[in-house]
């Protein structure tokens, strides 16, 4: 298969010819090269290079490096240096294609399709799959074995989400009540001097909603600023343009949706229980 000739002829590429430097003395065709292969081999634009598919570099042709790209970050490929080189596809067959082999007769196992902005994928899929039998057309995140494994790491993330946000309210309610049993008496004379149960607390709610919203905002703050500084040490850990930590429009609704509500519930509920009791017992009277 072409793709899997591809990878091969990548694989080797270096291997023996290496990357010397040559004196360009007739027109060769231009290569792009990975930045990571740019840096360990020292390339540079405008260098001509040799690249080969056999390890005795044989059959080595010179090209010349039209320019540096950067990876597309793959997260399966996390901890291997993409050292990788670009060609045109006329090229790239005539360096693959077997001697028995007619040009034009090459199979392909995959083409990548660039829909117009504003296209859906799925009808464009289910359009292809209908007027073309044999092949499958799918949306690209979809494809692979990845689908699968990411997944599994959703799922799992979203467990862990769960859990460590059930922790973190038990942790929250055991606080407030710590924290409200120390204004009982603060309590205790607001309802000796009238003050209905609901006023009293319509002001613990607010209050509760106040100390969360400021907590969230802490919190967001604190995730933004640490987010530039986490991406740039596992980039550099890594050498990848890979994002770890994004703070998403989506991701601040969400947190602020769940934590300002929970943080006053929690004081809600832990008020709930010592506005129950008399007015004198809470001023120990």
């Amino acid at each position: 298969m072409l793709r899997t000739r591809l990878l091969a002829a990548i694989a080797v590429l270096f291997a023996v010819a290496g990357p010397a430097v040559l004196a360009q003395t007739h027109p060769a065709a231009d290569i792009l090269v990975s930045r990571q292969l740019a840096e360990s081999e020292r390339l540079a634009v405008g260098d001509v290079v040799r690249l080969a598919t056999k390890a005795d570099g044989s059959d080595a042709r010179q090209f010349r490096i039209a320019g540096v790209y950067e990876p597309t970050p793959d997260p399966q490929r996390l901890g291997a240096v993409p050292r990788e080189v670009r060609l045109h596809l006329p090229d790239l067959l005539d360096m693959t294609r077997t001697p028995e082999q007619p040009a034009g007769t090459e199979p392909v196992d995959g083409i990548n399709v660039r829909l117009a902005e504003g296209a859906d994928a799925d009808t464009f899929a289910r359009d292809v799959n209908a007027r073309m039998p044999g092949v499958g057309a799918i949306r690209a995140d979809l494809a692979g074995n990845a689908v699968g494994t990411f997944t599994v790491l959703e799922r799992f993330h979203y467990a862990i989400a769960a859990v460590t946000i059930l922790a973190a309210t038990v942790f929250l309610l055991a606080l407030t009540i710590m924290l409200v049993d120390e204004r009982r008496e603060t309590v205790g004379v607001l309802r000796l001097i009238g003050l209905p149960v609901r006023r009293i607390l319509t002001q613990i709610l607010l209050e509760g909603l106040l100390v969360a919203a400021a907590g969230t905002a802490f919190g967001l703050l604190l995730a933004i600023g640490s987010e530039r500084l986490i991406n740039q040490f596992f980039q550099w850990r890594y050498d990848t343009a890979l994002l770890f930590v994004g703070i998403t429009p989506r991701v601040a609704l969400i947190c602020v949706w769940i934590a300002v509500p929970l943080g006053a519930a929690a004081t809600v509920v832990a008020s709930w229980t010592l506005l129950r009791r008399n007015g004198l017992r809470l001023v120990r009277r």
